[in-house]
């Protein structure tokens, strides 16, 4: 019996059971830490699934009047989801709020909840409360502002020139949505003749001298010789787009030879050998190339007031409204167009 104690006080032992009992706590150490990660985990995405989707509509109710959370946090969780493009959500909290928030916000909330019908593309629940709005509050200019764009969209171009009475009376600058709107009436007047549509078009800008790109769009699509005629040199580089996609036919050349600017676009494009270079990168490089390799210029839009990208042309701006903003961007890129045609020669 004595021996066996005396070999439990061998120092080989003791370290032997010194480095299992290390074993032990650390094999369920190990396990332990990975199941409360697991069970944090689980705990997190259960937390987050609380932010994918709203409570129900009676549940919104008793969330907003119980008061754990200010009328103004709402407002801002609102604003969050329609700024992220979530608007269900954000229309849900505004129209909770109308029934049960403080009646001194009635009006701002309203407003809220019909920009958001906008944005979300339901423009006559969105005309509806800017309506509502007015006939309690008709010196309301925010309102009066999206009343025109809801009409806008909705091409019912005659009721938003009716808005910019108000809006004149309240001191704002209608001038360029003015002209902005009689342009659309013009082009979208189904009971003109072509014509007399241009005749009246070019009339406008004659008097304006504004939406040069709109116009002229328009009139080098059907009438490019008209076009020519009543075209302002100045505005050469605003153009750049639809004088670069004109059809050789379409070239007035008298034009190009006295206009700096057009003798480089057309001699990069391959039309014309009238320039040995350009103050334009862009144009330099194609001028360069001779029209050795496959390239070409591509545009994108950047509105002049909130500096959005767009990678087509816009004549008011669909992140902040303003009119005749779009400044053009040249870059290069591949001609694809030409390369099939090559391709389409050599099978023939």
């Amino acid at each position: 019996m004595n021996s066996f104690f005396i070999e439990f006080r061998d120092p080989l032992f003791g370290i032997i059971v010194f480095f299992v009992l290390i074993f032990v706590i650390t094999f369920f150490s190990y396990w332990w830490s990975r199941f409360r990660k697991k069970e944090d985990h689980r705990h997190l995405d259960k937390f987050l699934r609380q932010f994918r989707s709203l409570p129900s509509k009676d549940e919104l109710k008793v969330l907003i009047t119980k008061g754990d959370l200010s009328e103004k946090s709402w407002l801002l969780l609102a604003h969050s989801y329609a700024k992220h493009g979530d608007y269900e959500k954000s229309i849900e909290i505004y129209s909770e709020l109308l029934k049960i928030g403080d009646k001194k916000n009635y009006r701002d909330t309203l407003f809220l909840l019909g920009r958001t019908y906008f944005k979300a593309g339901f423009l006559e629940r969105a005309k509806e409360i800017f309506l509502k709005i007015l006939q309690s509050n008709p010196r309301t200019p925010q309102a009066l502002q999206y009343l025109l764009l809801v009409y806008e969209h909705m091409r019912e171009y005659s009721l938003a020139l009716e808005v910019l009475e108000p809006l004149n009376e309240l001191k704002k600058d209608i001038q360029k949505d003015k002209v902005y709107l009689e342009l659309l009436t013009l082009l979208h007047d189904m009971n003109l003749e072509v014509d007399e549509k241009v005749e009246k078009i070019v009339k406008t800008y004659a008097l304006n001298h504004e939406l040069t790109h709109m116009v002229f769009e328009y009139l080098f699509r059907v009438n490019p010789v008209l076009a020519w005629k009543n075209f302002d040199n100045s505005k050469s580089e605003v153009l750049s787009d639809v004088l670069w996609q004109l059809d050789k036919e379409h070239l007035d050349l008298d034009i190009i030879e006295k206009n700096g600017y057009l003798r480089e676009l057309y001699t990069a494009r391959g039309d014309v050998e009238m320039a040995e270079g350009s103050s334009v990168f862009e144009l330099d490089v194609l001028i360069n190339l001779k029209q050795k390799s496959n390239a070409t210029l591509s545009f994108e839009y950047i509105c002049d007031n909130c500096k959005v990208v767009f990678p087509f042309v816009f004549h008011r701006c669909s992140s902040c409204h303003s009119i005749d903003s779009s400044q053009i961007e040249f870059s290069l890129t591949k001609n694809y167009h030409r390369e099939f045609s090559e391709e389409n020669n050599s099978f023939q």
